[in-house]
């Protein structure tokens, strides 16, 4: 998806890593980037989400882009990008689908021709980006499992301690703390969207009991998943 803000300000973290945004912000996002913005009532923009399966078609990045576009003519271009893609989705007619990709796909050919101008160096992550990025992707990818933090720095050959390090050096947060934010997310999302029993949402974010998930859920939210549930 492509995030592109045009009034306010906020933070967005992206692969664990937090930094801020305001107007004249776009952000490029590829499928399966672990992320959340905060968004307060100043805040306006779009949000653009390309179809399942579209990467290669139209030639995405692969790789999440913040760009900052203080330039005018920058603005003004892919706002009116923005705006010729818009038009499209309103009209339902055979051809708009059609339409809609071919403007995603100029919306692509403009995202290449400013990393075009980026500096290469400017687009090289520090090591220790680098290891956290790899470590949420791994998150992203098997937080359904009883995996810890411990299993996870094994995967990338590296110590526990020396993984949270990076991680709080990276964004301020050690490794525990990023692996609990994304299960109880999931386990907040499937209390509040899904009717799908309690001992159910452990046995599937690969706690070992009920009674566990709890408890654990109790210290991270304050609230037990059935009063959470129950509140709506």
């Amino acid at each position: 998806m492509l995030l592109w803000f045009t009034r306010g300000q906020g933070r967005i973290t992206v692969n664990g890593v937090t930094s801020g945004y305001g107007p004249h912000n776009c952000i490029f996002l590829p499928a399966g980037t672990m992320h959340g913005f905060e968004m307060s009532t100043q805040v306006a923009g779009t949000i653009i989400v390309f179809p399942q399966g579209s990467e290669e078609q139209l030639g995405l990045p692969q790789d999440p882009v913040h760009l900052r576009l203080r330039e005018a003519d920058k603005q003004i271009e892919l706002g009116k990008l923005v705006d010729d893609l818009q038009r499209e989705v309103g009209k339902e007619t055979s051809r708009a689908s059609r339409a809609m990709m071919c403007h995603a796909g100029l919306i692509s050919v403009w995202l290449d021709r400013q990393l075009e101008q980026i500096d290469e160096e400017d687009r090289e992550l520090k090591s220790g980006q680098r290891l956290v990025n790899a470590y949420t992707a791994l998150v992203e990818q098997d937080f359904h499992s009883p995996k810890t933090v411990r299993d996870y720095a094994a995967d990338l050959g590296i110590t526990p301690t020396h993984l949270s390090r990076v991680c709080n050096n990276a964004c301020g947060r050690p490794a525990s703390a990023i692996l609990q934010d994304r299960v109880t997310y999931e386990a907040r999302r499937l209390l509040t969207e899904t009717r799908v029993p309690i001992k159910d949402i452990a046995a599937s974010l690969g706690f070992a009991s009920a009674a566990y998930f709890t408890r654990a859920f109790q210290k991270q939210t304050g609230q037990t998943p059935s009063a959470f549930r129950k509140q709506g």
